[in-house]
Formats: structure tokens, C-alpha cells, sequence
């Protein structure tokens, strides 16, 4: 140990001389403001961004061009809490789970203090995985290895499990949200048999129903129509921002909170197949479970800004721990990013620390700059952003409206996916007047291609066993788990039940 702390901090020193020259610094500026745009602006999407960046990596040095495309995907983790705090319209899919308590602080006058915490959980998240990054890498990737199909699917129905019980209402009507975009992920072309499914016989679904308009038209455009309608018309004031930085009270409920979510965004972003929505979700549902007041959530708890935003901001980081330690990558970004790498003639994997130093140091001390440059860049535009809820609502919603069109549009080009968050506008629409959420649905849409290949592909190692899923032990771990949390919820409903029968 004692020797591993001056080595420690002897490749940290070698990182920062890397990181710091001018051309690398530059780099990691362009990447956070880059990502910091995507996140606030839906439709481009950190994966699209980095794809079209790739060419212009080719001119760059290997860490360059790995600095740069790091700040796009972490700096969009940033830019996707703002929209979702301020309008209700979740820049990242991420960001979904921000927009329960962060919009809900925004309508109470609370926009400032909510950005603020969501942007220091960030950099608190952003800080220690890189020092997790720094100090374990290599050793923990190994721990992922020993992940296989089973256990992704387990973890998938974990995540599903705590979609459900963080639902507000009806736990039944939240497991059917869940089904049903489950369901809705299956449309498009099963990449098994080659066949369409679901799609109606309309081509532009045979690639299945996008992600941006289906979030757009659940959360813009259906808070736009339940605004309008509720107001007459005029659509909802918002409380003028009585301050711009969170309270005592705040930072005291949002400390613990960010600490729980950047555990375990930095536990689930090391597996293979990992995302930021899953650690997202699970660290809301935590919050959730822990308090002594769960009825706050969803009202303007600080909390479930805090405990997601540190998650998949951590998530995000840690998810370079398998691509560079292992040549895993665990994302479509960190395969475009090991893409980048073999360009330049580097193979990703276990011999790179020792035979690329500069590289994985100076891309470990990039981290570090590039999250503060996202803080200094992001708080003080906290007043910009909250001077826009003080826009007239009969200019404002037009003008979102129009982002979501272009965001849409701007996806593939094709007017069909504004159509689609047209579609999904007005079921978003009418799930909220049936008091269903639409957060739950768009978890089982993004889980459900995933738990779907995860299951064909332990079916067909098993030879079609489902015991394979009980006798892994972390599978069957994960699972008692969403058991035992399922339990937790169902057995206090069926006690208030029987007492109220009883009772009449």
C-alpha cells in the first residue's frame, strides 16, 4: 500500500502534463461544450455526435482525439438535466428520471437551486469515478467479466422492478406503462430472423420507433397540451426564482444522496452492456425507498435531482473502465471510441496502461479538467436559464414546440418521426389524465431490445433451461432482490386491502 499511493499519484502527475498541454486542453474544452449543447438540445444524441466527430479524429493524436469525444459524452450528461428541470423535456434518456423533482422545483421557484445541485452531484460523481478510474480499473473490470447474459438479465428486470415501484400511484398501472414499452421496443426488424414485427407494413418502422420522439412526445409536447388545457389557454406560471443556489436544508438532503448515486452509477457502468438509464433509475428508487417521507418525490424533493444526476454522470465515466482496461466496450460510444483507438494503431485491452502510459493517464486526468471546465461553464448560466422561465408561456410553448419538431426532423431526416412524437404527444397526453406515468414506459422501451437479446442469448447457451437464470449466483442475487422489492411494496397493499374490507 505504501508503495501503491506514490505510484498512484506519480501516473496522476504524468496524466496532467499530458492533459494540460494547449492542443489537449483545447480538445477537452470543444468535447464539454459540445456535449453540453447535446445534452440541452434533444434529437443529436451523444452516440450520433461522436459518430459524425469520428473523421475528425483521424488528424488528431490517439489521447486528443479520445479527450475530445470523453467531454461530448460526459458533458452531455450535464446538458441533459437543464431542459429536463426547466421544461419538463429531457435532453438525454438519462435525464428522464430528473425531470420528476427537477421540474417540479422549477414550477415552486426552485430552478436555480435545482440546476445547482444537479450540476455539483455531477462534479462530485465526475470527481471520485475518476479517481475509481485512476485507482481501480484494471481490477474491477475484472469483476465484469464474470457477468454473463443471465445476469444482464437479471439486472434488466431489476431495473424494470425499480421502474415500477417508484411509479407515484397505482403499482398495477406502472407495471403496464412498463409492458407497454417493453412492447414498443420490439417494433422494427428482429435482428434474429430478419423479420418485421408489429410494424403495421409502414417501411419507417421496420427500423423500429425512435427514442428522441417518443421522449419528446411523452414529455414536451403532452406537458404542453396539459398546461394549455388547465390554464385555459394562458399555460402555467411559473414562481419567479426566489434564489439561484440551494439552501442548507439542500445541500444537507442532497449530499448523502449524491454519494448513494455515484456508488452506484459507478457499480452498474462497469458492466458490459451497461447504460446511464439503468444506474439513473435505481438510484431514484433508492432515494425513494430510504426516506422517511417517500410522499415528497415527485413534488420537488432535492433528492431525486441529486441521487440520478451523480448516477449517470458516474455511470457514464466508469463505463470507460471495461473499454480501456479490458477492450470491452460496454456502449456503442465506447466502441466508437476503441474504433478511434485502433485507427491509430492501439489496441484497447489489459497491456495498455503499461504500454500507453501517456494515453490512459492523460486520458484519466482529462476527466478531472474536463468536469470542472462543466461546472465553471454551467453555473453561471444558472441565472440565463432561469430568466427563461419568465418568458411569456404564449411565446414559449411555440417556440418548444418548434425544438421538438426540428429535434425530430433533425434525427434522420424524415418527417415521420415527427409524426411519431406528434402520436406519442397526445398518448402522453391521455396517460396523464388516466394518472399513468409515462417515466416507466420509456425505461421497458429502452430495456426491452436489450432484455430481449440478454434472454435469446441464455436461452440458446442453456439449451433452453430457464433454471440457468437460478442456479448463476448473481443472477439469482439480482433477482431476489426485485423479488424482495416487489414484496415490500405488495405486501403493505394487500394488508391495507384486507382492512379495508374488514372495515366495511
Amino acid at each position: 500500500m505504501d508503495a501503491l499511493f506514490p505510484a498512484l499519484l506519480s501516473n496522476i502527475a504524468l496524466g496532467f502534463s499530458v492533459a494540460l498541454t494547449p492542443a489537449n486542453l483545447a480538445l477537452c474544452l470543444a468535447g464539454c461544450l459540445l456535449g453540453t449543447l447535446i445534452g440541452v438540445l434533444p434529437g443529436i444524441g451523444p452516440t450520433a455526435t461522436v459518430a459524425m466527430l469520428m473523421p475528425v479524429t483521424f488528424a488528431l493524436s490517439p489521447v486528443g482525439a479520445l479527450i475530445m469525444l470523453a467531454g461530448v459524452f460526459y458533458g452531455s450528461q450535464y446538458g441533459g438535466s437543464t431542459t429536463a428541470i426547466l421544461v419538463n423535456l429531457p435532453g438525454e434518456s438519462s435525464s428522464v428520471v430528473t425531470t420528476l423533482d427537477g421540474h417540479a422545483m422549477a414550477r415552486e421557484g426552485r430552478a436555480g437551486a435545482a440546476l445547482a445541485v444537479a450540476a455539483l452531484a455531477s462534479l462530485f460523481a465526475g470527481t471520485v469515478t475518476t479517481l475509481v478510474i485512476a485507482a481501480g480499473g484494471p481490477p474491477i473490470a475484472k469483476l465484469a467479466l464474470l457477468f454473463q447474459s443471465p445476469d444482464y438479465v437479471a439486472v434488466m428486470v431489476l431495473g424494470l422492478v425499480a421502474a415500477a415501484i417508484l411509479a407515484q400511484g397505482s403499482l398495477a398501472k406502472a407495471i403496464a406503462m412498463i409492458v407497454l414499452g417493453v412492447f414498443l421496443g420490439l417494433v422494427g426488424t428482429d435482428v434474429t430472423t430478419g423479420m418485421q414485427r408489429y410494424t403495421l407494413g409502414v417501411d419507417a418502422l421496420f427500423d423500429g420507433i425512435g427514442f428522441v420522439p417518443v421522449a419528446m412526445g411523452l414529455f414536451g409536447m403532452a406537458e404542453i397540451m396539459l398546461n394549455l388545457e388547465s390554464t385555459q389557454g394562458k399555460g402555467r406560471v411559473m414562481r419567479p426564482a426566489d434564489r439561484l443556489w440551494p439552501s442548507r436544508e439542500d445541500f444537507r438532503r442532497a449530499a448523502p444522496a449524491a454519494v448513494r448515486g455515484t456508488s452506484l452509477g459507478v457499480g452498474l457502468g462497469i458492466l458490459p452492456g451497461s447504460t446511464t438509464d439503468i444506474p439513473a433509475y435505481a438510484s431514484y428508487s433508492l432515494e425513494k425507498k430510504i426516506s422517511r417521507d417517500p410522499s415528497r418525490f415527485g413534488k420537488g424533493a432535492v433528492e431525486g435531482v441529486a441521487a440520478p444526476e451523480a448516477a449517470n454522470n458516474a455511470s457514464a465515466q466508469a463505463s470507460f473502465i471495461p473499454m480501456l482496461s479490458l477492450g470491452i466496450p460496454p456502449n456503442a460510444i465506447m466502441a466508437m471510441m476503441m474504433g478511434a483507438m485502433m485507427i491509430h494503431g492501439i489496441a484497447p485491452g489489459p497491456q495498455i496502461i503499461e504500454k500507453q502510459p501517456e494515453l490512459f493517464w492523460g486520458l484519466v486526468s482529462s476527466m478531472w479538467l474536463g468536469n470542472a471546465v462543466l461546472v465553471v461553464l454551467n453555473l453561471p448560466l444558472i441565472w440565463l436559464w432561469v430568466r427563461l422561465l419568465t418568458i411569456p408561456y404564449r411565446i414559449l410553448f411555440p417556440a418548444i414546440i418548434v425544438f421538438c419538431c426540428i429535434g425530430a426532423y433533425s434525427l434522420k431526416n424524415s418527417l415521420t418521426d415527427v409524426v411519431i412524437m406528434a402520436l406519442f404527444g397526445v398518448i402522453g397526453y391521455f396517460l396523464r389524465k388516466l394518472r399513468c406515468e409515462p417515466a416507466p414506459l420509456l425505461l421497458g422501451f429502452i430495456l426491452g431490445p436489450m432484455l430481449e437479446e440478454n434472454f435469446r442469448r441464455s436461452m440458446l447457451v442453456s439449451g433452453g433451461d430457464l433454471l440457468v437464470f437460478v442456479t448463476r449466483p448473481i443472477s439469482a442475487g439480482f433477482l431476489a432482490v426485485s423479488g424482495a422489492l416487489l414484496l415490500a411494496v405488495l405486501v403493505p397493499a394487500m394488508r391495507r386491502a384486507r382492512i379495508a374490507v374488514h372495515q366495511k
